[in-house]
Order: structure tokens, then C-alpha cells, then sequence
């Protein structure tokens, strides 16, 4: 009934945000002829040489990724040369996240995100 693709995607020198909603429509099945809003989809997304993404403006040096720890005062920040260096992956992961519709698929559509080595080196 629904067909299965797999997308290969070249992050090497893409924008963070126009990557981020590619992959997002992806994950939906808004690409794929049998789309249907109450389903996850099957579309599987490869991203390769996830490492070189770019943002534009000055975001390099002043964006800043929180998160809560669950305890009083603890929200914690990172800036995102920070969270370039120890996990580049987070970056796209939390941005495709956050273009996904906020529903009990988020989490399915996510898992069909992978993340491959650099194969163009």
C-alpha cells in the first residue's frame, strides 16, 4: 500500500533551516504520492557530510541551545560552536524536530533519520 523511498541528502555547505525543512517534508510523506496527514510515512532520509552544515549570519558565534534538567534553576545553555564540536548531529536532528508537526509521530518520523560518514571526502 505505501511505497518506501530513501533519500540521500548532501548536507555539505546547506543552510541549517532550508535543510532542516527539506528533510521535515520528507518525513512526513508530503513527497510521496500516498500522503496521508494521520500517518508517519515511510520515507527513510539519509544525511551525509552532516558535519559541514552552515548557518548564516551570525549564529555561529551567538546562538545558544537550552535544556532542563527537571530541577529547580538548573536550565542549562550551550552555544552552538559548542554543540558543533562535541555532536553535530544534535544540530540537525533538533531543528528537523522543531518543523515537525508536535504530535505523537514526531518520534516514528524521527527514527527514520539517519546520519552517514562523509562519503564525498
Amino acid at each position: 500500500m505505501y511505497n518506501m523511498a530513501d533519500y540521500h541528502i548532501d548536507a555539505k555547505n546547506k543552510i541549517l533551516g532550508r535543510l532542516a525543512s527539506d528533510i521535515s517534508l520528507i518525513l512526513q510523506g508530503k513527497k510521496s504520492a500516498s500522503y496521508n496527514p494521520r500517518v508517519s510515512g515511510t520515507d527513510r532520509v539519509y544525511v551525509e557530510n552532516y558535519k559541514d552544515v552552515r548557518v548564516t549570519g551570525k549564529k555561529e558565534t551567538q546562538k545558544i541551545y537550552y535544556h532542563h534538567t527537571g530541577y529547580v534553576g538548573h536550565l542549562k545553555e550551550l552555544k552552538y560552536e559548542e554543540v558543533k564540536a562535541r555532536d553535530p548531529k544534535r544540530i540537525i536532528r533538533q531543528a528537523v524536530r522543531k518543523m515537525l508537526p508536535r504530535n505523537f509521530l514526531t518520534q516514528k518520523r524521527l527514527n527514520r533519520l539517519y546520519f552517514m560518514e562523509g562519503k564525498g571526502k
